[in-house]
């Protein structure tokens, strides 16, 4: 099953302060490795070879660093933001790259995903996306997703309500006629999107019982670093 996964790196990690002044979230060192790369050897071992990475800010240092992935036993194609563009707009000017069907992944999250089954699953559903969702209870950061059935109902990140339990859990799967919701070269929010594919009930929910990890702020970072000594680095 040839599954295509997108990367999202081209944030500022403004929150992160002087550990990303010169060099992208992505590169920051967790045990000697950079972050991204302990994310392509989960994509590898789950059976993904495909990946693009959308990168802006400083993204030629990631270029530089991990190539056209065939140290990995992958293939890397990149897609440049000129300007930022957002999680939404980056996804359209990768458009190219794209095949019908894609993960879009972010690139400060580490995740537990078996994508193939997943995938199989999606492909069942005529539907034009999928969100993973984690519930929450406000444990890890606030809930912003309810579900109903198999469909995500609301997302939000601002009006939160009481049957908002879950999380995005960071990992979204779309066919490419998404992209046809998004404007040409604006900044867009994939969480507009979300917003437009719940009003035409085309959002399914897949709900995913193991936490995640993000490397986006300094505890999260310091999480990761806990679990990466104890679990990756044996």
């Amino acid at each position: 099953m040839d599954i295509q996964v997108v990367i999202l790196a081209g944030g500022l990690a403004t929150r992160l302060g002087e550990l990303t002044k010169n060099r992208p979230k992505s590169l920051i060192e967790i045990l000697n490795k950079p972050f991204l790369e302990y994310q392509l050897e989960f994509l590898k071992a789950n059976g993904i070879t495909d990946v693009v990475l959308c990168i802006g800010h400083l993204g030629a240092q990631i270029q530089e660093t991990f190539g056209d992935g065939s140290k990995y036993g992958l293939h890397i194609s990149y897609s440049l933001e000129e300007t930022p563009l957002g999680t939404a707009g980056a996804l359209k000017n990768a458009g190219t790259l794209l095949h019908d069907k894609f993960f879009v992944m972010y690139g400060d999250s580490y995740v537990f995903l078996d994508f193939q089954k997943i995938y199989s699953w999606f492909l069942s559903q005529n539907k034009l996306s999928l969100d993973t969702v984690y519930k929450n209870h406000n444990s890890f950061d606030k809930s912003n997703t309810a579900i109903s059935g198999n469909l995500v109902t609301k997302y939000s990140k601002v009006d939160q309500t009481k049957d908002m339990v879950y999380i995005d859990y960071g990992v979204t799967l779309y066919k490419k006629e998404v992209l046809e919701l998004i404007p040409t070269k604006q900044k867009y929010a994939l969480e507009d999107v979300f917003v437009r594919l719940i009003e035409m009930k085309q959002l399914l929910a897949w709900d995913v019982k193991e936490r995640f990890y993000e490397i986006g702020s300094l505890q999260g970072l310091h999480d990761f670093e806990a679990f990466a000594k104890s679990k990756l680095n044996k």
